[in-house]
């Protein structure tokens, strides 16, 4: 099956630059695998294989022709992990902001998952071996708990019951300005940016996407913070949704919200309940702000709301 390319505008930024290295910047992909495509002739300039080292030129328009290899198997590593619970069946995480969750493109190490390897080497058995154990993700810069699988048998419940939306997630995002509901649902679908690879846009053409939120506090008028729960699990699908209605998450530059003392978006998963794949009985989890965004909401006046606290049961229906 031929893969349609995808068509990249050189910005006038990158104009100068050598051809892996502005391929690299725009995609997120490391050096070595752009290079790998360039040997391959999987990248084109203005319709021509260049050498690695072309230096692009205004206007220049790159083609993608192909992706790089999947990563490999990961191994074991002595990556720290905030574990909040563990038992036979799963492992409820806390990923600290800046930890990318799985190996990838440009993170072939270093990530949660090697880390729960180093700590539960059971979990190479567990679902895809290129991201075992993994039945849901956070982005990197995101903070808050996750639930991992360790076991076969947990790893496909769990899957299920995410695709059932019987696995409640919810989230602290502090956005721009007061959004004109209290509460509501943004329903609307998430697909791959036409302009920007590396990003998320709302598209009639993309999958269903789902998130509901509730507006929590406000310093007034300038913002606002809010709960919001998932419904789907699309890529950056809170960022992309807020920002589609006006209300970008703070610090949250990829989706209209630069600047600011954060240095990353103000998003925490603070609060996790499903159905225990062994027990039955249904575990919920809650996870403080970390101290950047604590910090943050007390410069604004806005007190915290999550606080850690152990599972606890029958507290919590998904809905």
């Amino acid at each position: 099956m031929t893969r349609e390319p995808d068509d990249l505008l050189v910005p006038d930024a990158l104009v100068g630059e050598r051809v892996d290295r502005a391929v690299a910047l725009l995609t997120g992909w490391s050096r070595a695998e752009v290079q790998a495509l360039l040997a391959r002739g999987a990248v084109l300039v203005d319709g021509t294989t260049p050498a690695k080292s072309a230096r692009l030129r205004a206007g220049a328009r790159l083609e993608l022709l192909g992706e790089p290899s999947p990563a490999g198997v990961p191994h074991a590593e002595p990556v720290p992990v905030d574990v909040r619970a563990a038992d036979d069946d799963v492992v409820v995480v806390h990923k600290p902001a800046g930890l990318v969750v799985h190996p990838g493109a440009g993170h072939e190490h270093g990530t949660l998952v090697h880390g729960l390897l180093d700590r539960y080497p059971e979990l190479a058995a567990v679902g895809d071996p290129t991201r075992p154990g993994i039945v849901h993700r956070l982005d990197r810069d995101t903070s808050g708990l996750l639930v991992v699988a360790r076991s076969p048998r947990a790893y496909d419940r769990l899957v299920a019951d995410l695709a059932a939306h019987d696995v409640d997630r919810r989230y602290l995002a502090l956005v721009r300005g007061v959004p004109a509901a209290a509460r509501a649902t943004v329903d609307a679908p998430i697909g791959r940016s036409t302009r920007q690879r590396t990003r998320m846009a709302v598209r009639a053409a993309g999958r269903p996407a789902r998130t509901t939120y509730e507006v929590l506090a406000t310093d007034g008028d300038e913002v606002a913070l809010l709960e919001c729960r998932l419904e789907t699990g699309r890529t950056h699908q809170i960022r992309v949704h807020l920002a589609a209605i006006g209300h970008p998450v703070v610090g949250d530059a990829a989706y209209g919200a630069a600047g600011g003392p954060l240095g990353r978006p103000f998003l925490h998963a603070y609060a996790l309940a499903f159905t225990h794949p062994g027990t039955g009985e249904r575990r919920r989890f809650e996870a403080a702000l970390p101290a950047d965004l604590r910090s943050l909401l007390e410069t604004r006046g806005i007190p915290p709301v999550a606080e850690d606290r152990p599972a606890r049961t029958g507290d919590v229906e998904a809905g």
